[in-house]
């Protein structure tokens, strides 16, 4: 659960607010890789906003890399540097475990590799 709010005394606009305690509580840990956010319509029922406001934060957000939107499926905390280098790290590990079991060679692995990566 997200525990935001909004000042509205603050000379900081409302969206600014938004945009910058998710991305926040995104730095700390708090919300991690593939947290689903609220919708925009509950998000800005619950902090009493309009839902252009929400919108545009999450928009925002999207645009610096720090959520992702699936669609109808929702907004979700993206993956990135650290976390991107850690999942790649686990599918190499499990892509080298899977090799050395099929029998290939690191060489042989690595021109598979290669191929898949480079299309």
């Amino acid at each position: 659960m997200m525990l935001l709010q909004v000042d509205p005394a603050s000379h900081v606009p409302p969206f600014e607010q938004v945009r910058a305690q998710i991305e926040a509580l995104c730095e700390r840990g708090e919300l991690e890789p593939g947290h689903r956010l609220p919708t925009v319509r509950r998000l800005a029922d619950d902090l009493g906003l309009a839902v252009n406001t929400v919108a545009r934060a999450y928009r925002e957000l999207e645009q610096a890399g720090v959520v992702e939107t699936r669609g109808r499926h929702g907004t979700f905390v993206a993956m990135r540097g650290a976390d991107v280098e850690r999942e790649g790290r686990v599918a190499a590990v499990a892509f080298a475990r899977r090799a050395r079991e099929l029998g290939l060679g690191a060489e042989q692995a690595l021109v598979l590799v290669r191929e898949a990566l480079l299309g």
